[in-house]
């Protein structure tokens, strides 16, 4: 293996501008590749940039992509750790900002199974999707009780009856955190360990699960059958239309 001292893109973060990249030379094709990613050039700084409203997530995708092009055919790339860092959650004023920390990859822990055997490790992969303060099912919580305040917000009959739908939602997930605890706990105390003849992870078929009756259709139904400021509903004109009109379809109702 020939290792290359030279790094053709470094990407980084700028203190003001948020993620920029930093190319060795004026090639087309790393033009090109920053450019398909959202970059752009900006003449003054000689460094490509992200648009400054670029969410998070959507700038750690586009480095990551970016890389990934720029790594097949054989540029060499170094990025900033501090990109996976992800901005402060707004607070109400006096309240401090939880401490922002680069997320666990549930993927990666899922990937970590196929390499365990004994109970314990198991319970502390369990353990880190369980912290209190940094695991991806209170994470996933907050999510939803602040896509319910966000619903709430809209001040309708049907933003507050998503609000109560979402905040139902948000304590499902508190009672699997819940469930989750107890079979962490079951496994830290049980002494089992895979036996060495035992088949790969990846050859084990998964549980059956059973049908959840998606409400996608509803909210899609729903979402049609009401008017926007780009299609707004026109009344007939006339009884004799209204007569032809069809009936508008009833909005379907959540049952909890």
């Amino acid at each position: 293996m020939i290792l290359r001292l030279e790094t053709d893109v470094a990407f980084g973060v700028h203190p003001d501008l948020g993620v920029a990249a930093a190319v060795a030379d004026d090639r087309p094709f790393l033009d090109e590749v920053l450019r398909k990613h959202h970059f752009r050039y900006s003449g003054a700084l000689d460094i490509y940039m992200l648009p400054g409203d670029t969410p998070h997530n959507t700038a750690v995708r586009a480095v990551a992509r970016a890389s990934r092009e720029f790594q097949d055919v054989g540029l060499s790339v170094a990025a900033d750790p501090r990109i996976m860092l992800p901005p402060p959650i707004p607070t109400p004023d006096g309240v401090p900002a939880r401490q922002a920390l680069p997320g666990q990859s549930l993927t990666a822990l899922t990937g970590e199974l196929h390499e365990l055997r004994r109970s314990a490790d198991v319970a502390d992969a369990l353990e880190q999707i369980l912290d209190e303060h940094h695991g991806v099912v209170g994470d996933l919580e907050e999510f939803i009780d602040t896509a319910a305040a966000w619903c709430e917000r809209l001040d309708t009959p049907n933003g507050r009856e998503l609000s109560l739908h979402l905040r139902t939602i948000a304590h499902h997930v508190a009672f699997l955190g819940d469930q989750l605890v107890a079979a962490q706990l079951d496994l830290a105390v049980m002494p089992d360990v895979t036996p060495d003849n035992a088949p790969r992870l990846a050859d084990v078929p998964l549980p059956t699960r059973y049908e959840i009756p998606s409400v996608t259709h509803t909210a899609r139904a729903r979402a049609a059958a009401a008017s926007s400021p780009n299609r707004p509903v026109v009344p007939p004109t006339s009884s004799e239309e209204a007569a032809r009109a069809p009936a508008s379809p009833s909005s379907p109702r959540r049952t909890r």
